[in-house]
């Protein structure tokens, strides 16, 4: 079995990385065009050759070369041969393209939970009361069943605690209705950002990024930064995410031949730059342990000096590009790289770095023993995959045969705490409108039953009025009859009267005559 691979030599002496401490991290520093690439190009290749998965951010966009085979040239061999190499090829190597953006290669995806609130509040710069908001809110959401895949979820889980604040204080302590404002205001400029489709499903599988290929080679998983790196917190979340992922997930594995991953972040200074001591301290401890999951993580960055010492002091493999001396700055910088190898009595470490060609570095490595070697000034070894990037259609080829294309490619909304919150919030204005209705109706049928009453009432006065005006009619109709009867008897009696004395006269009369 190998348990090594070549990085470089120069003619009475080659170095090779050895597999069993490749956990142990490492560094490739330089200024810029001094040959970084083509050192984290053949590391990757090494790793990969011996069966082990490999995963690097892309900053500049010239990694997907290793998809391809190289192509001779002369400077190619008048390196193998100085250098020695007797097996040189040059040859391509599996590779899954992977974005944030989901453009240039397959999407990369997390869920809101499995994110956390601690990197989302450092990617959003919380201060501690809106931290303190923003764990809540995940609290809230565990207890109540609500699963965040998105950022419509905590968008929707947040407008919820502001609604039902009052009595969210009583179980969860003071909730700030600025603070939950001031984390909906990050989430929108997030949104605008296209940061939001990073959140959500599917989630990235770690496994698929600890894939080996049929021949052994270890599938090389090249992450496009090259849009990412324009949001540099973001990015620096991202990596930190990840590895943070596959330390909790994977297995203690111990002492082994060969790493059973490995990571190359390039642009190294972006994780540590302004970083808050919470997230440093995440950090150095991520790396610390690690390496006892089997995972190697390497950074590649102008100057050691980018590296807090804490991390600095785990990183065992060192390949050291030139550097330039012009300020006081830099000179400071040159010292503190050379002060980081073993020293070689062959020659003065400090001059070296700042003589350095291009292609050209110093080199230290850990033996079998975990202890570094003395520093080497080599040529690194020219990689047998191609120098340069994919063009856009050799990129689109790759990305179309990938095993993984049907499973990432479209995303999945299930229902979460947007959807429950929405129906919650739906049934109660459903339950608001009954309210409403049944009040408004029992309102009307109160109208109702007054008005029935204020026509009944006015019906009985009607009634009455009525009643008591039949009363004065028959009782103006019975005085009108006893008038009349009164009238007709006296009429009649003195008629009769009449008619007596008439009668009695005429009788009388007649008599005479």
């Amino acid at each position: 079995m190998v348990n090594s691979f070549l990085v470089g030599g120069n003619g009475s002496q080659q170095v090779a990385l050895n597999l069993r401490m490749g956990n142990r991290h490492g560094l490739i520093a330089g200024a810029t065009g001094t040959g970084k690439t083509v050192s984290l190009q053949v590391l990757a290749e090494g790793f990969a050759k011996a069966g082990v998965p490999v995963f690097m951010a892309d900053i500049k966009g010239d990694l997907s070369g290793l998809a391809k085979a190289g192509k001779p040239h002369p400077k190619v061999d008048e390196r193998i041969a100085t250098i020695g190499i007797s097996d040189y090829q040059q040859r391509p190597l599996p590779c899954v393209f992977w974005d944030l953006f989901g453009q240039q290669g397959h999407p990369v995806r997390t869920t809101i939970s499995d994110f956390g609130p601690l990197l989302l509040a450092n990617y959003f710069e919380l201060n501690e009361t809106q931290m303190a908001v923003l764990y809540a809110a995940f609290k809230i959401a565990d207890d109540q069943g609500l699963l965040m895949l998105d950022l419509k979820d905590l968008q929707a889980m947040l407008n919820w605690m502001k609604g039902e604040r009052k009595q969210l204080e009583n179980d969860y302590g003071g909730i700030s209705e600025a603070s939950i404002a001031a984390i909906q205001r990050r989430l929108m400029l997030l949104e605008q950002q296209g940061a939001d489709q990073f959140f959500g499903e599917p989630a990235l599988d770690l496994q698929h990024l600890m894939q080996v290929s049929l021949d052994g080679t270890g599938v090389i998983n090249i992450l496009d930064a090259t849009t990412l790196v324009n949001q540099p917190r973001l990015y620096a979340i991202f990596l930190l995410w990840l590895i943070a992922e596959l330390f909790e997930n994977l297995p203690e594995q111990g002492d082994a031949d060969k790493p059973r991953m490995v990571f190359f972040f390039d642009e190294a200074h972006l994780l540590f730059n302004d970083a808050p001591k919470l997230l440093l301290d995440k950090i150095e401890q991520v790396v610390r342990l690690i390496r006892s999951k089997g995972v190697g993580i390497y950074f590649i960055s102008q100057s050691p000096a980018d590296i807090p010492d804490a991390v600095l002091g785990q990183l065992g493999n060192r390949v050291q590009h030139a550097l330039r001396a012009f300020t006081p700055k830099d000179q400071k910088a040159v010292k503190v790289a050379a002060q980081t190898f073993r020293a070689n009595p062959a020659f003065s470490t400090e001059a070296a770095i700042t003589e350095l060609g291009i292609g050209e570095a110093l080199v230290s490595v850990l033996d079998d023993k975990g202890t570094p070697t003395p520093v080497e000034r080599v040529l690194i070894a020219p990689p047998g995959s191609r120098i340069g990037p994919l063009t856009a259609e050799e990129r689109s080829d790759v990305i179309a045969r990938s095993p993984y294309k049907s499973i990432y490619a479209q995303g999945i909304d299930r229902e979460s705490a947007y959807e429950v919150l929405k129906q919650r919030l739906t049934l109660q204005e459903q339950q608001a409108v009954a309210q409403a209705q049944q009040v408004e109706q029992e309102k009307r049928q109160a109208q109702w039953g007054k008005e029935q009453e204020r026509i009944l009432r006015e019906q009985q006065k009607q009634q009455e009025r009525i009643a008591r005006e039949q009363e004065r009619a028959a009782a103006k109709r019975a005085s009108t009859v006893d008038a009349f009867a009164k009238s007709a008897a006296r009429a009649v009696g003195s008629s009769l009267g009449r008619q007596i004395v008439r009668g009695l006269l005429g009788s009388l009369l007649g008599g005479k005559r």
